[in-house]
């Protein structure tokens, strides 16, 4: 079983922990450098389109990426 990695993050102006796996993290890290900015503001791109809890449209959107890629 994967381990959850807790982080905490602010989304406009809120400050919030978010847990996801090691792998995720190093996806989203990666997608921010190429699109230049923070994972944080990348993480408040996601958030302010989600649908589902922010974990799982992480996730989602991790997937979606990759996917098209």
């Amino acid at each position: 079983m994967k381990m959850l990695i807790k982080k905490s993050i602010t989304i406009k102006k809120h400050r919030t922990s978010l847990s996801l796996e090691k792998e995720f993290w190093d996806a989203l890290k990666i997608i921010s450098n190429e699109q230049k900015c923070s994972v944080e503001t990348l993480i408040t791109k996601i958030d302010t389109n989600r649908k589902t809890s922010l974990a799982s449209s992480i996730r989602i959107y991790l997937l979606k990426f990759y996917m098209k890629n």
